[in-house]
């Protein structure tokens, strides 16, 4: 888990950049490598938890410059639980800590903040804290930072699957009537474009359970490079790549090329 370290005052505070032609609406991040980048250093895993956290700055930054829509970083995992206590002890003062000095310098940024994943596991503080940052940030439209904590596309998917079913039995609608279209409302983040790009910090080749729905067709970009070193740099990469690609959504290159000339 990397918390979100949010752009500092001297981040240019303007309006939503112009989103560039063949750029990604939104970019999910799976945020990997901290401790294998501590371990390199001979230091402590949480060191390589708070190097990540000025990647996530740069990122923030660098995104909003670019005009993408949604960033969705990927933080805690359910998973991630299993770590060593310590660690999650220290991860989740982490988290906190940064929702405590950080979010009203995201609200200042005109930066809206949204928290996906089960929140029941986290303290009350933290809880807290979380209402509050989003309720702060609601109305801001440059750019929305999602941060995925204690999130799980399966989990996201059962509980879209279960109000659904909720709603079934209540009489609010038929069975029948449940299809994409009704589980799109009911997954997170179903205001957002749908990823466009994720992409995995580390050198590993997997989505890890991450927005199993809304990554339906997604372009993938792997990197061998540890998240406390990705930076401005590579993330311009990683758009760069994007750009370059043909995405057909199940349609033949002829297809696509007179779309695209339409």
């Amino acid at each position: 888990m990397t918390p979100p370290q949010l752009p500092d005052s001297r981040f240019d505070s303007g309006p939503r950049a112009p989103v560039e032609s063949g750029m990604p609406r939104h970019v999910a991040i799976i945020m990997d490598g901290n401790n294998r980048w501590a371990k390199a250093r001979g230091l402590s895993g949480i060191r390589g938890h708070r190097a990540g956290v000025e990647a996530v700055r740069a990122v923030i930054r660098r995104a909003a410059e670019r005009g993408i829509e949604t960033l969705t970083l990927f933080a805690f995992s359910s998973e991630n639980w299993k770590r060593p206590k310590a660690e999650v002890s220290a991860l989740m003062e982490l988290f906190l800590m940064a929702l405590k000095r950080e979010v009203r310098k995201l609200n200042d940024n005109g930066i809206r903040l949204t928290i996906i994943g089960d929140r029941t596991a986290f303290s009350s503080s933290i809880q807290n804290h979380i209402a509050r940052a989003e309720a702060l940030t609601r109305d801001n439209t440059r750019m929305h930072l999602v941060v995925a904590a204690n999130y799980g596309g399966r989990w996201d998917i059962a509980s879209a699957a279960r109000r659904l079913a909720e709603r079934v039995a209540a009489g609010e609608m038929d069975a029948e009537d449940i299809d994409e279209q009704a589980i799109d409302r009911m997954v997170c983040l179903p205001d957002d474009a749908p990823v466009d790009l994720c992409i995995r910090t580390s050198g590993e080749k997997r989505i890890s359970n991450f927005l199993l729905w809304q990554m339906t067709y997604a372009e993938l970009y792997f990197t061998p490079t540890l998240w406390p070193d990705f930076g401005k740099a590579a993330f311009d990469q990683a758009l760069d790549d994007f750009r370059h690609r043909q995405r057909r959504f199940g349609m033949t290159d002829e297809q696509v090329e007179a779309h695209r000339n339409a």
